[in-house]
């Protein structure tokens, strides 16, 4: 794994403008759909500049969680806290959950033989389109769960999207609103920053997991290319926000799915290099 890490980090010190267009063409994509899109960063992260899986999926959730505690102010001043504190219950019946599937799923990645690494981003990578495409195919509507199954039904779906969250190094919105929604009747606009509340600690918590495992070190080694293509993230982010909605969602999630899809038959077929 050490050779395709100093290859990623060489990379990003003589193709700066790439790792920064790289993520910002990530961010872009991510914003015109209300999203961070770590999850089409990923596959970028090992196709293109050479990573090794765990190290790819570390590096993804660093950038990932920048861009979420970037993210905060703005959702804070378009939805204020007064209006999220009455869905205090939600959050934390997803917390519950989420934490323990967060450090659950970061210790079986960092357990995971490379090539087993690969499968399971590639899979996962399906269920996301999936997501993309079912969270915008129709208005979710709403299980209307009695007390006691709505917060089994909510601890359950939070420690699954903890786990997804923590083995892709994502934030893990696109699971986390419709869920939201569909559970607890929440508007749209409020279940989106929501999710940004529950996916901070849940991706400290699985930040914390990885920090102790020697794969960690891939973070100093690449903290240049880190630095670059989160600012690149970040700014697309940014961009894609402003053209929310000028790309129809009828051309654009297609076309975002079909691109999951074929990263996804890339990564299951991608032969790993040493990591």
């Amino acid at each position: 794994m050490g050779g395709q890490e100093i290859a990623a980090r060489g990379g990003a010190r003589r193709d700066s403008w790439l790792v920064f267009s790289a993520g910002a063409a990530v961010g872009s994509l991510g914003g015109m759909i209300g999203l961070g899109g770590a999850e089409f960063r990923l596959p970028l992260l090992i196709g293109l500049f050479g990573f090794a899986a765990l190290s790819a999926v570390i590096v993804n959730k660093a950038m990932s969680l920048i861009v979420v505690l970037t993210a905060i102010p703005a959702r804070l001043a378009a939805v204020p806290l007064a209006e999220l504190s009455a869905h205090w219950a939600a959050a934390a019946n997803l917390l519950a959950g989420s934490l323990i599937g967060a450090w659950a799923g970061a210790a079986w990645t960092v357990r995971m033989r490379s090539s087993t690494l690969h499968k399971v981003l590639a899979a996962l990578l399906v269920l996301m389109a999936a997501a993309l495409v079912a969270a915008h195919a129709a208005t979710p509507g709403t299980l209307h769960l009695p007390g006691t199954a709505q917060a089994i039904a909510g601890i359950a779906a939070g420690f699954g999207i903890g786990v997804v969250a923590a083995i892709m190094g994502v934030a893990g919105g696109e699971l986390l609103i419709p869920t939201i929604v569909l559970l607890y009747a929440v508007e749209i606009k409020i279940a989106g920053s929501l999710s940004l509340l529950v996916s901070l600690p849940t991706m400290l918590v699985a930040f914390a997991r990885y920090s102790r495992d020697s794969s960690f070190v891939v973070l100093r080694a690449n903290l240049r290319f880190t630095a670059v293509m989160t600012a690149g993230s970040v700014a697309g982010a940014l961009a894609g926000g402003l053209l929310l909605g000028v790309v129809p969602d009828a051309v654009l999630i297609p076309v975002l799915a079909a691109v999951l899809l074929l990263s996804a038959v890339k990564l299951a077929r991608h032969t790993p290099g040493g990591g």
